[in-house]
């Protein structure tokens, strides 16, 4: 055996001396190599050692070993890339191997620049599959329970929640405020269930016109209304055998909301202006920021569609009522955007966590995320600090707290307009060292303005 370092490894297994140290001396350089003589010193190398190319004769000692060292290598957890090596007419038995998990086969007398090239295929061949489980893993840390970050009683309950429910084909309604992390759910059920290797599907509900909602869902044919010039498949068709994810479905029109009962119901749709009916298999996962049942009390949403899409709820609590899941979401983030600002970003200091976690967070973690993200684009060091955060979070907590020198701390009474603008206007210019045209930009007003509200309220600029 040769080993050399980052070389691929190959296994050459022949019953022939002379020829298994003719295929050592001219691969050596090429591969780290293994030699064995038979299918138990084979199989002690592969369950011992990474194999990343399998060469091995077809008959061994006058059978046909080579089949089941093929079947036992093929089983294992991380399988090498399996080639044959046949005697000149049992072409036919290489290709039954080949249906059995073998890469490819070559006949003898060996043509060794040919068998060159075949392992080398091969190798990028194990390559390829390599990247590709790694993208799969990749994938499912991305949109699994990996992405949902808290462990809260509330969050706990949640990914307990959401393993069970994953694996069915219940619809789910998931329920929650803006900026709670809704979709990351759904993409979690998703990525946890059956369907993963099919289509996951979006659709922002709230953000089309009723007509163009309808389109959007069931497609269209050519010429059904003003625009439509050819026929267009809807996300119900896209989504076929994945997960239809409908945001805002609070927001859906009445008629709309009948098409999709029918869907839910008969698992049919009809595309806008068609009348073929399509047999569509789609688990649908909904969500909404309006109480669904109030709705319903009002006349504003159907009670059988309410009952269709709330199989099982999952309520999402806002960020204000799990508070202690900030530092785990601050650090992700920081994490975050440190590396992709390339900027070496490790934490907060107390002062700004402290900052941070007295706010209410009203947009919930997608506000939290911005704010880290202003943070850390505005960061000066290695660790995040007050002067970094965004004023709004500031103006709440030093207009409650009292902490900052432009604000008062005599109590609510004191929170007026004038109050909260001086403070926003001083966390400001901290911010960018008295920059004024940086400072106007955090506050979203002109300079001019800027520099007219410092005079009315005699704030020092530095």
């Amino acid at each position: 055996m040769t080993v050399t370092d980052n070389l691929p490894t190959l296994l050459v297994v022949e019953d022939e001396k002379n020829t298994r140290d003719g295929l050592r001396r001219y691969f050596d350089g090429k591969f780290d190599i293994y030699l064995a003589p038979d299918v138990a010193t084979a199989m002690n190398v592969l369950e011992s050692q990474p194999v990343d190319v399998l060469l091995t004769d077809l008959r061994l000692t006058g059978g046909t070993e080579g089949l089941d060292l093929l079947e036992r290598a093929t089983s294992i957890s991380h399988p090498p890339v399996c080639v044959l090596m046949t005697a000149y007419g049992s072409e036919k038995v290489a290709v039954q191997a080949m249906k059995k998990g073998a890469y490819d086969y070559i006949t003898k007398p060996l043509d060794l620049e040919k068998l060159d090239v075949v392992l080398t295929r091969a190798l990028h061949s194990r390559k390829v599959e390599s990247e590709n489980r790694q993208l799969r893993e990749e994938l499912d840390r991305k949109y699994g329970l990996e992405k949902l970050i808290g462990n809260s009683p509330a969050m706990t309950e949640i990914y307990e929640r959401i393993r069970q429910v994953a694996p069915t084909r219940a619809t789910v309604l998931i329920e929650g405020e803006s900026g709670t992390g809704k979709e990351l759910v759904a993409q979690s059920l998703h990525m946890l269930s059956p369907r993963k290797s099919a289509r996951f599907v979006a659709v922002h509900c709230a953000a089309l016109s009723p007509q163009l909602l309808e389109s959007e869902l069931f497609g269209h044919e050519k010429g059904s209304f003003t625009g439509a010039t050819e026929r267009r498949i809807g996300r119900f068709e896209e989504a076929n055998h994945g997960t239809l994810f409908l945001d805002e479905i609070g927001e859906i029109d009445a008629a709309t909301q009948v098409k999709l009962l029918r869907a839910l119901g008969e698992q049919t749709i009809q595309r806008v202006g068609g009348n073929q009916t399509i047999k569509v298999d789609v688990r649908v996962i909904a969500a909404t920021n309006k109480n669904l049942e109030a709705l319903v009390r009002e006349g504003k949403f159907r009670e059988d569609l309410f009952y269709r899409l709330d199989v099982v709820p999952i309520h999402l609590p806002p960020l204000r009522n799990r508070k202690e899941d900030i530092p785990l979401l601050i650090h992700a983030f920081v994490h975050e955007f440190a590396r992709q600002n390339q900027k070496r970003v490790v934490g907060l200091t107390t002062d700004a966590m402290e900052a941070l976690q007295q706010y209410d967070w009203p947009g919930n973690i997608r506000e939290l995320r911005a704010a880290i993200e202003h943070a850390v684009a505005l960061s000066r060091g290695e660790r995040l600090s007050v002067r970094d955060l965004p004023p709004r979070v500031l103006g709440q907590s030093e207009g409650v707290a009292g902490l900052t020198s432009g604000g008062s701390s005599s109590g609510p009474a004191s929170l007026n307009l004038e109050t909260m603008e001086k403070s926003f206007i001083r966390q400001a210019l901290r911010a960018t060292e008295g920059n004024i045209t940086e400072a106007a930009k955090l506050l979203g007003i002109s300079r001019r303005t800027l520099h007219r509200k410092i005079k009315t309220y005699q704030i020092a600029p530095a």
